[in-house]
């Protein structure tokens, strides 16, 4: 009875032959199945039906995505202003502008102050808030629901309401702080040049802790529990399992929050728009919100757009760094 020959390596294959007085042995040959010789067209043919639910999102992606970003690219290299028909190339004038440009960098400096204030403030009263709601409390579900009620409040809401707090003349943070004697007279939060980032930044840390919250609730509870009853065992205190045990098991959930902060924070708007408007005296005003003004207040679209990929030049550098520093913290 005939029996079918193997496809790919045989023994016979390997054996050695002698070949002008030397022995070599011969390559090795793969026999390549008659269904894998089929074209590309083929194949899609044969899996056509996947490839027409994936032409929606391709065709969506392609236009508003890949289109919208190419075109971005070209707008760079032009003076381009939404009420004049002349839109001129200008090579790379628009990137020497950027360079150039105080306000800009005054932006950068802005962008950097608020993330560097915001992000590391969220995220420890964040971690102690986890802490104490990680406790055996009575009610401690309503409280984690409070805490991140403002997580899910809409950010102009959440704006408009901080701005009423913040008012000169009838705003409640001056009220208690008056009648506490704090203070002899009501305090222009949003007004002051040195008072007005530092009121964005609280209102930012209020509407992001919960965030905070949570994700250090999801590492804690994730830490086994084995390991605090070892070291009560070895007779370590609370400080002692908070230090050795609780804050390097949740190293990587802190690099996690860490990166996503930053690149959160550098594309903050939302509440430097209803608040500040950029001011005074452009000491709010961040990297996004310079964007908008030479796009929709000076309709310069190809600076505009210079600007955009300078921020994209950040984020990228940023999002780098967080696969790097997650990868190093999930291999410790």
């Amino acid at each position: 009875m005939a029996t079918a020959r193997p496809l790919g390596r045989t023994e016979t294959d390997a054996v050695p032959v002698k070949a002008g007085g030397r022995w070599t042995r011969p390559r090795l040959r793969r026999e390549i199945p008659h269904g894998n010789r089929r074209g590309v067209a083929a194949r899609v043919w044969t899996q056509r039906s996947a490839y027409v639910f994936l032409l929606p999102g391709m065709l969506i992606f392609s236009v508003f995505t890949l289109a919208a970003l190419i075109f971005a690219v070209y707008l760079t290299f032009h003076r381009w202003s939404i009420i004049e028909p002349d839109r001129p190339f200008v090579g790379l004038d628009n990137y020497r502008d950027m360079i150039q440009d105080e306000r800009f960098t005054g932006s950068v400096l802005n962008t950097i102050y608020f993330s560097g204030a915001s992000v590391p403030l969220s995220m420890a009263i964040g971690l102690l808030l986890a802490l104490l709601l990680n406790l055996p409390l009575r009610l401690r579900g309503l409280f984690r629901a409070a805490f991140y009620l403002p997580v899910v409040t809409p950010f102009v809401v959440s704006a408009i309401l901080w701005k009423w707090l913040y008012n000169g003349d009838y705003g409640l943070f001056n009220h208690y702080l008056l009648q506490a004697h704090l203070i002899d007279a009501p305090l222009l939060w949003l007004s002051d040049k040195n008072l007005a980032m530092p009121a964005v930044i609280l209102m930012s840390v209020w509407a992001g802790t919960g965030f905070s919250m949570v994700v250090y609730l999801a590492g804690l509870q994730a830490i086994p529990d084995e390991l605090y009853e070892s070291a009560r065992i070895d007779g370590a205190g609370v400080w002692q399992r908070l230090r050795y045990i609780t804050i390097p098991m949740l190293r990587p959930t802190t690099l996690f929050l860490a990166v996503m902060g930053i690149i959160s924070s550098l594309q903050v708007f939302t509440q430097i728009f209803v608040m500040t408007s950029g001011g005074p005296v452009n000491k709010t005003t961040t990297m996004v919100y310079y964007m908008y003004l030479w796009a929709f207040k000076y309709f310069d679209m190809g600076y505009a757009s210079t600007l955009a990929f300078a921020l994209f030049l950040m984020l990228l550098a940023f999002t780098a760094l967080q696969l790097r520093l997650m990868r190093q913290g999930f291999d410790a």
